[in-house]
């Protein structure tokens, strides 16, 4: 484990990690992140969210930060501009939404131009209610086959679990996937993730992998979570996530604010080693 003193970038899940389970950033937490801001970290918001979504929900908090969006599919820097891109090959696209795959999940299509699905159903909008980001709803044989980030297809999990064999089955290495939630399964292309998408850009800030930590509760957290000098497991993770990253540092739920309450103990007490009881503040 690095030095605790020499941590220079810290990157950050939203969904189970930074957000509390109503979905919503905590007093605490905000408090922290402009502290982290304030002693020159660099704030790095890792998420299988929408840029468009996490462009504004920055506006609202006035923190800066680099975003890492689309589970590692898009980058952009401080002010905004694109640094990394990657979309899913045209022909495993159409794939995707043109098969019939005898399932009940709903499947969604990420672009830069927004989000997009065939079916409505509110109930996913819970989500982004902080935010106010939508989807549109569409037919999906009319979205142009180029320029998209990755698709998802959102079921309770034992649905979700059924559905995996046969995508992997049809689409071999083309295609990766992950479960960013617990009834959320992602399709990227091969090889991004959110790991990759963390590497490119401390590359170019010229920050060693070793001289970040990162925090996170999915499995499209895992391949980020291991690459850094710290990474720190939620305590609300995904089982599956705690099976693949078992020696971890586990720290507590979301719904505490655990992020905010690891960070205080490394702000303030940077020697001493942490714990769930270490430290805590009003």
């Amino acid at each position: 484990m690095r030095d605790n003193n020499t941590f220079r970038l810290a990157a950050f899940d939203m969904d189970g990690t930074l957000l509390m389970p109503n979905h919503q950033l905590g007093d605490k937490t905000l408090h922290t992140l402009r502290q982290l801001a304030a002693r020159a970290v660099t704030l790095t918001f890792a998420t299988g969210r929408h840029y468009l979504e996490m462009k504004q929900v920055l506006a609202n908090i006035d923190i800066p930060g680099y975003l890492i969006t689309g589970n590692g599919t898009r980058v952009h820097a401080l002010d905004g501009t694109l640094l990394h891109a990657s979309n899913l090959p045209e022909d495993s696209f159409r794939e995707l939404v043109g098969h019939d795959w005898r399932t009940p999940a709903s499947l969604h299509v990420f672009r830069d131009d927004g989000w997009f699905t065939h079916h409505d159903n509110p109930e996913l909008l819970h989500a982004h209610a902080f935010s106010g980001f939508r989807y549109q709803v569409v037919e999906l044989a009319k979205i142009p086959a180029t320029g998209n980030s990755k698709v998802c297809f959102c079921a309770p999990h034992e649905v979700l679990a059924e559905l995996v064999p046969v995508l992997e089955s049809h689409f071999g290495n083309r295609l990766d996937f992950c479960f960013s939630a617990h009834d959320c399964l992602d399709v990227m292309p091969a090889g991004s993730n959110k790991g990759s998408a963390l590497a490119l850009l401390t590359d170019r800030l010229e920050i060693p992998l070793a001289e970040c930590m990162a925090f996170g509760d999915a499995m499209n957290d895992r391949e980020m979570l291991h690459s850094v000098g710290r990474g720190l497991v939620m305590g609300n993770a995904l089982p599956l996530l705690r099976e693949h990253a078992a020696q971890l540092e586990v720290i507590g739920h979301c719904k505490d604010q655990a992020v905010s309450h690891f960070l205080q103990h490394w702000l303030n007490y940077p020697d001493r080693p942490y714990s769930l009881e270490s430290f805590s503040y009003e």
